[in-house]
């Protein structure tokens, strides 16, 4: 038989074992209709306010038509390659029941995701050599939020 914990002893049980927990806002104001913003300083900056040391970070957009992904940010050239990318699955070319006009952006994000997974490791995100996380705008410009989670020792 499986045991589940309620919320309030999984507060408890975490309390004892000295984990933390915190969650940073983070505010971007777009300036094109598509874009990628490199965010990877602002989440450094959030993991390390945190005071977590080894877990995990969770980077969460809570928007439907922006997203956000990890990928090379040593070649400024990557990003707009991407968007070309994007661009070409042609998807303003379709025709949408939804009546605001901006199915492709729900389209987009849904393929590039509303989160993304960092493990913590000696209080710094641990990504590879030529990876940065990216604010993925396909509906703007706008005003857009960034919920950025650290938990851990």
């Amino acid at each position: 038989m499986e045991v589940l914990l309620s919320r309030e002893d999984l507060k408890r049980e975490n309390l004892q074992n000295n984990m933390t927990s915190n969650t940073e806002e983070i505010n971007i104001q777009t300036k094109y209709t598509e874009e990628m913003i490199n965010i990877t300083s602002s989440v450094a900056d959030a993991v390390k306010k945190s005071g977590v040391k080894e877990g995990i970070c969770c980077v969460f957009i809570p928007h439907t038509t922006a997203a956000v992904t990890i990928n090379e940010n040593a070649d400024p050239d990557v990003p707009p390659d991407i968007l070309k990318g994007i661009k070409s699955l042609k998807l303003e070319e379709n025709t949408y029941r939804h009546m605001e006009g901006n199915s492709p952006a729900h389209i987009k994000s849904s393929l590039t995701g509303s989160s993304q997974l960092i493990i913590i490791d000696r209080g710094k995100l641990l990504l590879g050599t030529w990876q940065g996380i990216f604010f993925c705008e396909f509906d703007g410009p706008r005003k857009r939020k960034v919920y950025i989670k650290a938990t851990g020792d």
